[in-house]
């Protein structure tokens, strides 16, 4: 099930939003899904570093860097600890680095681009808040559901049961 959103569209049409937003896979892990925790940040990762440290079980990490790829939010190690507490993937609204680490970890990570700066570290940062990125509204505790087609929305978590009995 590698193209999972063209199927999801096709029987969920009226209950996915797409993110129109062109971001890069980093991963290893496609397709991935979740549920989304959100965080707005920018050019700091210290608040990415204390979410990623809890339980992220069936989740998904949101992060809205605001679009600057100055700084890196997210890069090996913290990736690491990602893997290692369960989280299913990372979208980072922003620049992520350790480009060729990333890509042998079993996690979803799509981001805007690489940078190899590091961020400053102020503990500056909301999580929990609803995020909105290329006039979309991403809400906490939505779900996401992410391929190499991109990234879709919605409120309520989707049957992907129903995908195997229609092929």
């Amino acid at each position: 099930m590698k193209d999972l959103l063209p199927d999801l569209c096709d029987y969920y049409a009226e209950d996915v939003r797409l993110l129109p937003l062109t971001l890069r896979d980093y991963g290893c892990k496609t397709p991935f899904w979740g549920q989304i925790v959100t965080l707005r940040c920018f050019e700091d990762n210290s608040l990415v570093r204390n979410l990623l440290s809890i339980d992220g079980g069936g989740k998904v990490l949101f992060i809205d860097g605001h679009g600057s790829c100055r700084r890196a939010l997210l890069g090996d190690q913290l990736a690491l600890l990602a893997i290692n507490n369960n989280w299913q993937g990372i979208v980072v609204n922003g620049a992520i680095r350790d480009v060729e680490t990333l890509a042998q970890l079993p996690l979803g990570i799509k981001a805007l681009a690489a940078c190899p700066i590091k961020t400053d570290k102020r503990q500056m940062g909301e999580d929990n808040v609803v995020l909105n990125i290329a006039d979309t509204l991403i809400y906490p505790n939505d779900y996401i559901y992410a391929d190499l087609n991109g990234i879709i929305l919605a409120n309520k978590e989707l049957d992907l049961n129903v995908l195997k009995t229609e092929s």
